[in-house]
């Protein structure tokens, strides 16, 4: 059995006096800096008792953001604690440990690095709830319209790879899941906790939904976040190269998901001879910002694929 991580929690004053919430809000980070989300949910919300905050502080290095985060909450009038772990769990488990330590009957998973699109974000979720007939939703999000140059190829390949229309979405199924603003009811995530062997970055929240999906009812909604969190291409290079293993657990966990597209370049591509001495050539055409931007989209995915064929 594994051992439980060590934490402390620090509490403010509204939440001192709350004895439970409708809906939690769990925003685990990780050097992001969560205190302008903070800061927005606190005036969508106020004193309003339906909610809570509730933040993961993953085992980060950076004890000035720690600190700067619980003065945040302490000044907030929103129901809000901080759970600072003593060293890191991972994507997973962080967000499993969030789901057991809720208040809340229903559950929305935000990314630190994120704002909500509009004044009723909040409200619209407390509707959809209230109408029933669901277990999980996805929101969507958005990325910002303008981006600067070092971050121009993440917010172009978000816009050509993810999509924020529900019924685009809904067509896609479980696989268009993320774990950026998911709102789920706290029993699914009990009975159907991210699978901790997912570790580093990526697919932990499809496999989720692919295993949640076959017991419960998993939705699409139009309701987006805006994703500010762009990262330059360098950062992206090394996220998909890491991200390869777990893209083959989840492969493995699931060869239905053998036709996705991802799935089938990699394949492809692993069919070819030597195509590994490509990275390179792949490497310097994403960091390149004198080519075309499907130029180096492309190279991304093929960058991507390389490594995932290595892994499969």
């Amino acid at each position: 059995m594994r051992e439980l991580a060590t934490f402390t929690t620090t509490t403010n004053a509204a939440a001192n006096r709350s004895a439970g919430a409708r809906l939690s809000i769990l925003i685990p980070f990780y050097k992001d800096d969560p205190t302008r989300l903070m800061t927005s949910l606190n005036t969508l919300i106020g004193a309003r008792c339906e909610f809570e905050i509730l933040l993961l502080d993953d085992g980060c290095p950076n004890m000035d953001l720690n600190n700067a985060v619980a003065r945040t909450l302490r000044a907030m009038v929103t129901p809000a604690r901080l759970i600072s772990m003593a060293e890191n769990v991972g994507r997973a488990e962080g967000r499993n440990l969030l789901a057991r330590e809720a208040r809340g009957d229903w559950l929305l998973y935000l990314d630190a690095d994120m704002q909500p699109c509009d004044d009723a974000f909040l409200t619209a979720y407390l509707e959809r709830i209230e109408d029933g007939g669901f277990d999980a939703a996805f929101g969507g999000y958005v990325v910002p319209e303008s981006a600067e140059a070092e971050h121009a190829l993440h917010a172009a390949l978000s816009r050509s790879s993810d999509h924020s229309d529900a019924s685009l979405r809904s067509e896609i199924g479980a696989t268009a899941f993320c774990s950026s603003n998911l709102l789920v009811r706290r029993s699914v995530m009990i009975d159907v906790p991210f699978d901790s062997g997912f570790t580093g970055w990526g697919w932990e929240d499809i496999d989720w939904a692919v295993r949640a999906g076959a017991a419960f009812r998993l939705i699409h909604l139009d309701n987006a976040a805006r994703h500010d969190g762009l990262q330059p291409a360098e950062a992206l290079l090394s996220k998909f190269r890491q991200g390869a293993v777990n893209y083959a657990r989840l492969l493995d966990k699931h060869p239905e998901l053998e036709t996705l597209p991802g799935a089938k370049a990699a394949r492809a591509l692993g069919a070819i001879p030597f195509q590994s001495a490509l990275r390179g050539l792949w490497s310097r055409l994403v960091k390149s910002r004198k080519a075309p931007m499907r130029v180096r989209t492309l190279a991304l995915k093929l960058w991507r694929a390389s490594w995932t064929a290595e892994a499969i």
